[in-house]
């Protein structure tokens, strides 16, 4: 492992310069109910790219993901060490503001999660709790990020409606617009397209791969054909550690570990 890891931080490094990553985690390790989930993860996300975290059924990805939005805090049995920096920020450090910290996240689950209010709510809904009263504002925010996620025109003559009577793949482009609206710096999407059909999975694909100019973005995905259509960047977890990190045709094409090659070759699901 040490020739490994002595690799992969040579690689990130070239891949970070010139500018500081907007997330860094360094020795984070999860436990949960005592069982060791993730071993001591080392890995700076490239800014303005997508990052897929790949690997089998049950190594650790979601929880990954779920501890970059501090989304583990809920449950007490849960402990977590090292830190995850957001622009130089530990959100685990004991003074960190968990609101300010998730404001900075925009976060799309495997399901589209509606609010059980109108289209126009949803998306007012997050700049509404960080303060704005502006309904001029609220209204530009609105049209902006429906258009962003390709929305406006199948929605805009019937913003007072349930945000529940869209279809699913809309609900899943509302729930992007929704994060969008408080201006995150990044973006989390886990499994998010296997809810949807074909078509509303690359409709959401087009738009990920659209919205990198303006944000970093890490998915979790098991489907390899999607993490080789989308991702700058493949994160290969087996179990709870980070095996092997790099760009999307080194480790899907070309893996250096013997472990992500048998699970590329489909050896290991």
């Amino acid at each position: 492992m040490h020739a490994h890891s002595s690799i992969e931080t040579k690689e990130t490094q070239n891949i970070i310069l010139p500018s500081t990553p907007h997330m860094q985690i360094k020795d984070l390790n999860v436990y949960i109910e005592g069982t060791h989930i993730l071993k001591n993860i080392n890995l700076d996300i490239p800014n303005n790219s997508i990052t897929s975290i790949i690997g089998p059924s049950g190594c650790g990805k979601t929880t990954l993901l779920k501890t970059l939005n501090r989304l583990m805090d809920d449950s007490k049995e849960v402990k977590v060490t090292g830190s995850v920096l957001v622009n130089g920020e530990d959100i685990y450090a004991k003074d960190a503001e968990v609101t300010h910290i998730r404001k900075k996240m925009g976060l799309l689950s495997q399901r589209p999660f509606p609010l059980p209010m109108s289209i126009f709510d949803n998306i007012a809904y997050g700049p509404k709790i960080h303060g704005e009263r502006n309904k001029k504002v609220l209204e530009q925010i609105v049209e902006t990020q429906l258009r962003n996620v390709g929305l406006w025109e199948e929605v805009k003559d019937r913003l007072d409606s349930s945000a529940t009577g869209l279809s699913i793949g809309q609900q899943q482009r509302l729930c992007l617009a929704r994060g969008l609206a408080v201006q995150p710096e990044i973006i989390l999407g886990d499994e998010s397209t296997s809810a949807l059909d074909p078509i509303s999975t690359q409709t959401i694909e087009n738009l990920l791969i659209d919205l990198k100019k303006d944000y970093t973005i890490v998915l979790v995905t098991h489907i390899l054909r999607q993490a080789r259509r989308v991702s700058d960047y493949i994160l290969f977890v087996y179990n709870g550690k980070a095996v092997e990190f790099g760009k999307t045709e080194d480790v899907l094409i070309n893996p250096k570990n013997p472990i992500t090659q048998q699970y590329v070759k489909g050896f290991i699901s």
